[in-house]
């Protein structure tokens, strides 16, 4: 099932990696590879990718964080073609995706004698661009007919498990996922309580907050390293979170 109804779909400059995504999840529909298998591929190219940025080859680092990207897109994709929706692997995936983030951003800082805090607070900062995204695209996605329900707009308590996995998976990644994302989850609430009234967002508008979509983000760093600009990484991260309280403002007042 798409996301999205196609009234609804827009440009994703976040996701590039779509279409190698299908490739890949077309390619392994008819094998014992599950989606949680291509998860921890994806994990695995991550972390590959951090030991290119610890040992300075920033080509193979952008490279494998792209790839990242691609297989990203994967997971679900083949979700979708095997029908084998799961909770346990959209936990992870996030897990996952928080996890690889971080180490990303404690290598950059070490590579670059980057201030710790000000790294950490650009770590801070991607999360709350992250999840600014998301939180308009689930809104988006759970009012779009024939949408993707699976992700709900409030995080509350551990859903029911879907045929094929167990309770105890979804409650213990459920946990694990409220504990490292319940706090970006109610900054952005706070600063937009009201968004889930909105009928719907406009193409135009979902294009442009795609510029906070994690693959953007991997390919703004994947762009950055090969370029010997690693010491503007953090920074950067940090200045571009001003376009929250742009996005935010432009949703208040002209998307009702």
């Amino acid at each position: 099932m798409s996301k999205l109804a196609a009234h609804d779909k827009f440009l994703d400059l976040s996701d590039y990696g779509r279409p190698l995504g299908k490739l890949i999840a077309n390619s392994l529909k008819n094998t014992r590879f599950t989606p949680i298998h291509v998860t921890l591929l994806f994990g695995i190219s991550g972390i590959v990718g951090i030991y290119c940025i610890w040992s300075n080859h920033y080509v193979w680092a952008g490279f494998f964080i792209l790839l990242k990207s691609i297989i990203d897109a994967a997971d679900g994709e083949l979700a979708r073609i095997k029908n084998t929706p799961s909770y346990s692997g959209r936990y992870l995936d996030s897990i996952f995706d928080i996890i690889l983030n971080f180490l990303f951003f404690l290598t950059i800082c070490y590579v670059s004698a980057t201030s710790l805090w000000l790294t950490l607070l650009s770590f801070c900062c991607i999360q709350l661009q992250g999840t600014l995204y998301n939180y308009y695209y689930v809104i988006l996605r759970t009012k779009s007919i024939g949408g993707d329900s699976t992700s709900k707009i409030f995080e509350y308590k551990s859903p029911k498990a879907l045929p094929g996995e167990s309770q105890k998976a979804v409650d213990f990644l459920f946990r694990i996922y409220t504990m490292v994302y319940g706090i970006f989850d109610k900054i952005i609430h706070t600063l937009d309580p009201e968004a889930y009234k909105v009928k719907t967002f406009p193409n135009w508008f979902m294009t442009f907050l795609s510029l906070y979509g994690l693959g953007f983000q991997l390919l703004l760093i994947a762009v950055l390293l090969p370029l010997g600009w690693i010491e503007i990484i953090i920074p950067f991260f940090i200045s571009y979170s001003l376009l929250i309280f742009v996005l935010i403002g432009i949703r208040r007042i002209y998307i009702k």
